[in-house]
C-alpha cells in the first residue's frame, strides 16, 4: 500500500529464511531501496541548492561494511550514508540482509546531526507498550522480505530537502566451520550504485591462518559454478601468521559490471554476496582452549582421525506431491550421493508414500512393503484382494548392502525406478528405518564384524497423513532408544513440509534439520547437505571439565563430522581448564587433550552468544521447561544486548503521524508474511502498513520481535515498530562501538596493559604534550587518551594493535600514540 509521511517513519523488518536467494522475477528485487537516478550530484548541490532532476529517492553516497573477526567470532558494522538532493522531503530506506546466525547488537540513526540509539528490551514488555501506543493513535508498521539463508532489517525515514542521514547497524555471529573452512558472507544490496562502497574483513586468530581467499561473488540465488568474471579483485593483506585483512572496494563502473553478470539492472547497483573463506592450523588432537577473564571457549576439530564406517538409511518421500521436478531432482542428487559412499559403508534404501517400501536392490520384486502393498487404499478384511499385513516383527526386510561398485550400480537402478503417488505415511517409514538399524546392531553378519555409525536421512516435502506430528515425535524418539543410537537428519523439501515438526524430530534424535528449497539447484543442495555428514570421525563425544567449571554450554555430541568443528564454552574462574575429550573412533575408545592459552578476545561475549542459541534450541525441542529456558535466554539477551526471539529492539524516533492502520502479517510462502512489498505493489513476501492523521510532535518508537524458529536450531525474528523512549549512548558505549575489543581488556575503568593497569580517562582532558615514536600511521606523534584520538580508531582492529602504539600519561592514564 502506498502512503505519504509529512516527516519521518520507522519500519523494522527481520524475517526468517535459509540458504541462497530465490531468483527474483522481473521487477521484483530482494532489496528495498532502488533508484534509476544518476549516482553523482550536480554542481548546484555543492552550493547548497536543490538539484535539478534530483533523484526520485535519496542517494546513498557511502556504504561501508566492516567485519572484525576475532577467533571465529565476527562483529560486523554496516554504515550507510544518504542525502536528499531534491527540493521536497523524500523517503530513504536502509535495508540490510543479515546472515541467519547473526544477532543484532546495535543500531543508530543519525538524522540532521541528531543520534537515535536503539537498545534491547524484553519482548513481552515491549509488546504491552506497543499495544498501548497503537490504542493511543501512534504509528506502527512491519515489513518482511524473503531470502534464503538470511533475514532482513529495514528502516524507512523521510529526509528533508538537502538533508543527510546515516545508519549504523551492528550484528554478531560465530562463524561455522563447514567443508574444512570458515566462511564470512557479506550481503551487499544497496539498490543503487554507490560512489563510496567499501567492505573490510579483518581477521585475528590465535593460530596461523591458512587458505585465505575471496572467491567469486555469489548472486545469493541458486548454487552454481563460480564465474571468473565475478572475481571481486579483493585486496588481501597478510599482517602476520595470525592476522590479515581483506578489502573489497569496487568503483561505480565495476559495480555495474558485476550487476550485469549477477543478472540485476545496472542502475540498481550491485546485489550479491562478498565471501571470505579461511581456516586455521589445527592442533591434531584435542583442539585449543582460549581463556580470557575467567571465560573460555574450546574449539575442537581434530585432523588426524580416520572416518568411521557408517550405515546410511535413506528414507525418501515418493508421495504424489513429489511428482515432476522434485522427484527428478531427488533422483539426480541420490545418484551423486551414492558415489560418495565409502567402501566400508553400508546402505538401505527406503521409500514411502501411502505405505513403506524397503528396496531389495538385487531383486526389486522381492522388495518388502510395510504394512501393506503400495496403494491408496488399505485392503479390507475378507476381501479377495486381502494381503497379509507385514509387521516389524514378522517381516524379513532386506539387510544393509555393502557400498561396493556392484551394489552402488544396483542402488542407482532402484533410484531410477522411483515413482510418485499416494499419501505421506511418515510414522511407518521412520519405524522401518530404525528397525533396519536395529537388525544390523543385533544380528550382525558373520562375515562382517565392523561396527558402523547409523545415520538416517529422512526427506519429505509434505506433512504426515498417518499420525499427528506430536505422536510421531514422541513414539519415534521412544523407539529410537539409547540402544539404537541412530541420528535422524530431516530434510524439508520445499514449502509444503512442516519445518517446525522436522526440526523438533531431528533435535530429539541427535540430528539436525535443513530446508531444501525448490529451484533448479535442489539437487546441489541435497548433495551439499550429504557432504556435511558424509565423514563421521567420532561418536559419543563428551567434553569433561573440572567440577569447578560452571556455566557450560553443550558438552555431549552424538557424532563429530570431518570438516566441521565442535565448540564448547564456559566459566573457569581463575583456574585454567584442563579438559579431556572422550569419544569412540575407528579403533575404539579414545581420549584427547587440548592446548590451553590466554587470549585478548572477548570470550565472555562468545559464551553468551552460544548459550542463548543453545537455550533457544532446547526450548524448541523440549515439551517441558519452556518458560524456564525462555527466561534464561532472555536474561542473557538483555545483559549482553542481543536481539533474539525473546528480546526486542527499541529506538527513539521522531514521527509526525498520530493515527495508524496496522495490518497483521499473514502466513505466506515458506512460513513468511505474504503481503505487498514496500515500494512495489504486488511484490512478494513483504508487509506494509498505511499511516494517516495530523502531525504529532515526538512519538517514541520501538521494534517488537515475533520469533519464528528456522531449521538447524537457528531462529529469526520479525520486528515491528511502536513508540517509546530510549536513553542516549554514554561516551564509553560509543568508544566500545568504535573499538569492540576494548571490553576484553577493560576492568572497572582500568585498561589491563602488558605494562600494568591504567585508567581509561574518559572524563579527563590532558593538555600535557608527551611525544611518542610511532603512531599507527608509522610516524612520530604525541600521547593522547583513546577518546581524544578518533583518527586512529580505524587502525586499531585488535588490542594488539593498540598495545603496539601504547603510551602512558601522567603515570596513570592509558594513551595511544596520536598523529601531531
Amino acid at each position: 500500500m502506498a502512503f505519504e509521511l509529512p516527516k519521518m517513519l520507522l519500519i523494522f523488518g527481520i524475517a526468517l529464511i535459509i540458504p541462497v536467494l530465490t531468483a527474483p522475477a522481473d521487477g521484483e528485487q530482494s532489496m528495498v531501496v532502488s533508484s534509476t537516478a544518476p549516482t553523482t550530484p550536480k554542481e548546484s548541490e555543492k552550493e547548497g541548492k536543490p538539484v535539478e532532476n534530483a533523484p526520485s529517492v535519496p542517494q546513498i553516497y557511502q556504504m561501508h561494511v566492516k567485519s572484525i573477526i576475532n577467533n571465529r567470532f565476527a562483529h560486523t558494522t554496516v554504515t550507510s550514508r544518504v542525502r536528499n538532493f531534491g527540493d521536497k522531503a523524500q523517503e530513504a530506506v536502509f535495508s540490510i540482509v543479515l546472515p541467519e546466525s547473526g544477532f543484532i547488537s546495535g543500531f543508530i540513526m543519525e538524522i540532521n546531526g541528531k543520534n537515535y540509539t536503539a537498545y534491547v528490551k524484553e519482548k513481552e514488555e515491549a509488546k504491552r507498550d506497543y499495544d498501548k501506543a497503537v490504542a493511543s493513535g501512534l504509528g506502527a508498521a512491519h515489513v518482511a522480505v524473503s531470502a534464503r539463508d538470511s533475514s532482513r532489517f529495514t528502516v524507512s525515514v523521510n529526509i528533508e530537502p538537502e538533508a543527510k542521514a546515516a545508519f549504523y547497524l551492528t550484528y554478531e555471529q560465530l562463524l561455522k566451520r563447514q567443508d574444512s573452512h570458515y566462511e564470512q558472507v557479506i550481503n551487499i544490496h544497496p539498490g543503487q550504485p554507490v560512489k563510496d562502497l567499501n567492505v573490510e574483513v579483518l581477521i585475528s586468530e590465535s593460530r596461523k591462518i591458512v587458505d585465505l581467499k575471496a572467491p567469486p561473488l555469489r548472486s545469493g540465488n541458486e548454487i552454481g559454478t563460480d564465474k571468473p568474471e565475478l572475481d571481486p579483485r579483493a585486496d588481501i593483506t597478510i599482517h602476520n601468521d595470525t592476522a590479515a585483512m581483506v578489502t573489497f572496494s569496487p568503483n561505480l563502473e565495476r559495480q555495474k559490471e558485476l550487476a550485469h553478470v549477477l543478472g540485476t539492472k545496472e542502475e540498481q547497483g550491485l546485489s550479491g554476496q562478498f565471501v571470505v573463506q579461511y581456516d586455521v592450523e589445527r592442533d591434531p588432537s584435542g583442539g585449543e582452549v582460549l581463556v580470557q577473564d575467567g571465560y573460555f571457549v574450546h574449539f575442537f576439530a581434530p585432523t588426524d582421525l580416520k572416518p568411521l564406517p557408517k550405515q546410511v538409511v535413506f528414507v525418501l518421500d515418493t508421495s504424489g506431491s513429489m511428482w515432476g521436478q522434485k522427484i527428478e531432482q531427488l533422483k539426480q542428487a541420490m545418484l551423486n550421493i551414492l558415489d560418495q559412499l565409502n567402501e566400508h559403508d553400508t546402505l538401505n534404501l527406503v521409500e514411502f508414500n501411502s505405505n513403506t517400501k524397503v528396496w531389495n536392490i538385487h531383486d526389486q520384486e522381492q522388495s518388502v512393503w510395510y504394512p501393506h502393498k503400495n496403494t491408496f487404499y488399505y485392503y479390507n478384511q475378507g476381501s479377495d484382494n486381502q494381503q497379509p499385513v507385514v509387521t516389524l516383527e514378522n517381516a524379513t526386510f532386506p539387510r544393509a548392502y555393502p557400498a561396493n561398485a556392484d551394489n552402488i550400480k544396483k542402488a542407482k537402478d532402484a533410484i531410477a525406478a522411483l515413482k510418485s503417488d499416494g499419501s505421506t505415511a511418515m510414522f511407518g517409514a521412520l519405524q522401518v528405518a530404525l528397525r533396519l538399524v536395529e537388525l544390523e546392531r543385533t544380528q550382525p553378519s558373520e562375515s562382517d564384524s565392523i561396527k558402523r555409525q547409523p545415520i538416517v536421512i529422512f526427506l519429505t516435502d509434505g506433512q504426515p497423513t498417518d499420525l499427528s506430528t506430536d505422536e510421531i515425535i514422541t513414539q519415534i524418539t521412544e523407539f529410537n532408544s539409547e540402544a539404537k543410537k541412530s541420528a535422524i537428519f530431516a530434510l524439508a523439501f520445499g514449502d509444503g513440509a512442516d519445518k517446525d515438526f522436522l526440526q523438533k524430530l531431528a533435535l530429539r534424535n541427535s540430528g539436525f534439520s535443513r530446508v531444501i528449497y525448490e529451484g533448479g539447484d535442489a539437487s546441489l543442495q541435497l548433495q551439499g547437505f550429504y557432504r556435511q555428514i558424509s565423514s563421521p570421525l567420532l561418536s559419543d563425544v563428551t567434553f569433561k571439565y573440572e567440577p569447578t567449571t560452571t556455566s557450560l554450554t553443550k558438552t555431549n555430541f552424538p557424532i563429530h563430522f570431518g570438516g566441521s568443528e565442535i565448540v564448547v564454552a564456559g566459566f573457569c574462574g581463575t583456574r585454567f581448564p584442563t579438559p579431556i575429550i572422550d569419544g569412540i573412533g575407528i579403533g575404539g575408545p579414545i581420549s584427547l587433550k587440548p592446548v590451553v592459552t590466554n587470549t585478548v578476545s572477548n570470550m565472555e561475549r562468545l559464551w553468551a552468544y552460544m548459550s542463548i542459541n543453545q537455550l533457544l534450541e532446547k526450548k524448541e525441542a523440549s515439551d517441558a521447561d519452556k518458560e524456564k529456558l525462555k527466561k534464561q535466554a532472555l536474561e542473557l539477551a538483555l545483559k549482553y544486548n542481543f536481539v533474539t526471539p525473546v528480546s526486542s529492539l527499541v529506538v527513539v524516533k521522531p514521527n509526525d503521524t498520530s493515527a495508524v492502520d496496522t495490518e497483521e502479517a499473514k502466513q505466506g510462502v515458506g512460513g513468511l508474511p505474504g503481503l505487498p512489498l514496500a515500494g512495489g505493489a504486488g511484490a512478494p513476501y513483504g508487509a506494509f502498513a498505511s499511516f494517516a492523521g495530523p502531525p504529532a510532535a515526538f512519538a517514541p518508537a520501538s521494534a517488537i520481535l515475533h520469533a519464528r524458529p528456522s531449521l538447524g536450531a537457528t531462529y529469526r525474528p520479525i520486528l515491528t515498530t511502536y513508540m517509546t523512549t530510549a536513553k542516549p549512548k554514554s561516551p564509553l558505549e560509543m568508544l566500545m562501538d568504535a573499538l569492540p575489543w576494548l571490553n576484553a581488556i577493560l576492568d572497572n575503568g582500568f585498561i589491563k596493559a602488558p605494562q600494568g593497569s591504567y585508567k581509561l580517562g574518559l572524563n579527563e582532558t590532558i593538555s600535557e604534550k608527551v611525544t611518542c615514536p610511532k603512531t599507527p600511521f608509522d610516524q612520530e606523534g604525541h600521547c593522547a587518551l583513546l577518546h581524544e584520538c578518533p583518527q586512529v580508531h580505524s587502525k586499531l582492529q585488535t588490542s594488539t594493535n593498540f598495545f603496539d602504539h601504547f603510551c602512558i600519561l601522567k603515570d596513570e592514564f592509558a594513551g595511544i600514540c596520536c598523529p601531531n
